[in-house]
């Protein structure tokens, strides 16, 4: 009995002095590890209209790609829509032989400072072939953009890019380079567009001069190429029948009622971001969700008309756009290398799709003066650069004058922006240049340095920095005070 009681003693002692051995469940270690939203729920209204609404920020800009590449692509040849717009069927490029119209509104804030093209692709079907002449000196940039319109290439002057023939790709691509093929770039998306940018001053000379060097921006499918250099004379680019604007706005690339029954397409067709994989599982949810009850179907055609008008509608105001830069000013903010801000990507894609990335460009846009007062074309404004303060670019700057729609103002001047492209602009005697904006000139010897605004409403500016040098990179350049005068 001694001998027992003994044991049962030396066994509690030890008891009391082992470490317990604690059962540790093995954190996640990548996302696939992580528990995914349940499927087969039945999910309730409310919630549907929670998620939804992130949904529609999320997908707005990822939609709109798809639905402008539906209507552009819808071109039998390449061409100029309603005689404006460049387009072209699926896997080439459409280019303009001059600054674009400025009665277009099928993309805002267009500028006035460049020769533009458009296409756009399905590249892991149909890899392009972009053809690279020699631009000399002139500024060039063939800006390509994959479904979440980020850039994906680096190809143009900035990149000391050399001529040749450049293969664009998709990211499942697994075919074969053929001989003479001087690069291959691969966009992380099939869908994929791209914007040729070409500089150009506004004089008759180099409206003829860079005719032979547009001629040879031709963007077609990897079946045609025989390594040999192409030309088209875009000023021959046919006309083409297309939609007309309702209202004098941007076309209505979005419609928030049709928003989630294309939404699947775009999870199906544009891969997560790392940690983007919660967000995939939550929209599928959501959709299937809808798919087998009317009642959510009908709370997120709802979300989505409340969400366009509460949530996006706003981002048209430019100080809902980027940064504060400075004198009533912002800046672009992650243009075009987004990633994961959703807010900017989306703002951009309402505002101004299309942006070229900080290092390409940096753009500065108001809707006030520096006062705070709303730049209305009633009124007239100074906008001064003090000496040496014009914006430090490598490439050149222009300052653009929009109406309440983000685009030109027609005027009898037929003059949209101002900038590197004009040789005309009067510089004040101490080096500085003063540029005026209003629906009255500011007098026939400052008529040079004037931009016409709307004879009252609201208008904004718009200030771009091509290829900018350290003060635009850095944030330490300040746009200039818009001052309102009598």
């Amino acid at each position: 009995m001694k001998l027992k009681t003994t044991l049962l003693a030396a066994l509690y002692s030890f008891a009391l002095v082992a470490p317990a051995v604690a059962q540790q469940v093995p954190p996640p270690a990548t996302a696939a590890d992580v528990p995914a939203a349940a499927t087969g729920i039945v999910m309730h209204p409310e919630y549907a209209k929670t998620t939804g609404r992130m949904a529609y920020v999320w997908g707005w800009p990822m939609v709109n790609m798809l639905n402008r590449s539906a209507a552009i692509t819808q071109a039998p040849e390449p061409g100029r829509l309603n005689g404006v717009l460049p387009v072209a069927p699926r896997g080439k490029v459409g280019m303009l032989a001059d600054y674009i119209d400025p009665g277009q509104t099928f993309v805002t804030c267009p500028n006035q400072d460049v020769v533009y093209g458009l296409g756009f692709f399905s590249l892991d079907e149909e890899p392009v072939v972009a053809q690279v002449p020699d631009f000399g000196d002139r500024f060039w940039i063939y800006a390509m953009y994959d479904a979440r319109t980020d850039q994906f290439a680096e190809i143009g002057k900035p990149y000391k890019t050399k001529p040749g023939f450049y293969l664009i790709v998709g990211p499942n691509w697994k075919g074969e380079t053929p001989e003479g093929i001087t690069a291959v770039v691969r966009s992380p998306t099939a869908l994929a567009n791209a914007i040729p940018r070409v500089f150009m001053d506004d004089t008759a000379e180099d409206r003829k001069d860079i005719q032979t060097v547009i001629n040879q921006i031709v963007f077609y499918p990897l079946k045609d190429f025989d390594a040999k250099m192409k030309t088209k004379d875009w000023r021959e680019a046919p006309a083409i029948p297309g939609p007309k604007s309702e209202d004098g706005g941007e076309t209505k690339w979005v419609v928030p009622e049709k928003f989630f029954d294309q939404l699947s397409a775009v999870l199906d067709a544009v891969p997560p971001l790392p940690g983007e994989e919660a967000l995939y599982g939550q929209f599928r949810v959501l959709l299937d969700a809808a798919a087998k009850d009317p009642a959510i179907k009908q709370a997120l055609v709802e979300t989505a008309v409340e969400t366009e008008e509460q949530v996006i509608k706003p981002f048209f105001n430019w100080k809902r756009n980027g940064r504060p830069a400075g004198n009533g000013w912002n800046r672009s903010t992650n243009n075009a290398k987004f990633g994961v801000d959703y807010y900017n990507r989306t703002g951009t894609a309402k505002s101004n799709m299309f942006d070229n990335k900080p290092s390409e460009t940096q753009y500065f846009y108001t809707d006030y003066d520096s006062s705070g007062g709303l730049l209305d074309g009633k009124n007239s404004y100074e906008i001064t650069f003090a000496p040496g303060q014009e914006p430090p670019v490598n490439g050149f700057w222009s300052l653009t004058l929009y109406n309440e729609h983000h685009f030109f103002h027609p005027n009898d001047l037929k003059r949209y922006s101002l900038g590197t492209k004009n040789k005309n602009l009067k510089r004040n005697a101490d080096g500085s240049l003063t540029l005026f904006a209003g629906a009255k000139s500011p007098g026939k010897n400052k008529e040079s340095n004037w931009l016409p605004a709307p004879n009252k409403g609201p208008f904004s500016l718009y200030i771009r920095a091509y290829w900018g040098k350290q003060g635009i990179l850095d944030g330490s350049w300040q746009p200039p005070v818009i001052r309102a005068v009598k």
